[in-house]
């Protein structure tokens, strides 16, 4: 089992969530994040005082998937966000140790499904 993080450019929500339809993966956890990276903000003006804006804005997209969705859920993603310039995002693959289904009980690959 892997968790799957992706920062993603929120404009690009929708076309990772259609491309991640089309492989099967539907189910998901979506926050709204602040970050930077290679983008390094940029400067805004605000009634003639310039301000730096280093913090911006990004979608962070969480999905728990057994083995046999890792590479279709990576190339859905990767298919839907890239836009080929700086700023299309990371994608993070964590190992998961144990998940566990609240309402029932079920532990493992049954609560991931």
């Amino acid at each position: 089992m892997k968790l799957i993080t992706a920062v993603i450019q929120p404009y690009k929500l929708k076309d990772v969530k259609d491309s991640l339809a089309k492989a099967g993966v539907t189910k998901m956890t979506v926050t709204t994040a602040l970050g930077c990276g290679q983008q390094r903000g940029y400067d805004e003006s605000y009634r003639g005082v310039v301000h730096e804006v280093n913090l911006l804005k990004k979608t962070v997209i969480e999905i728990a998937v057994n083995e046999d969705y890792v590479q279709p859920t990576i190339d859905a993603i990767i298919a839907g966000a890239r836009t080929g310039n700086i700023g299309d995002g990371k994608i993070f693959i964590s190992d998961l140790v144990e998940v566990i289904r609240i309402r029932t009980g079920e532990k493992g690959k049954e609560a991931i499904g």
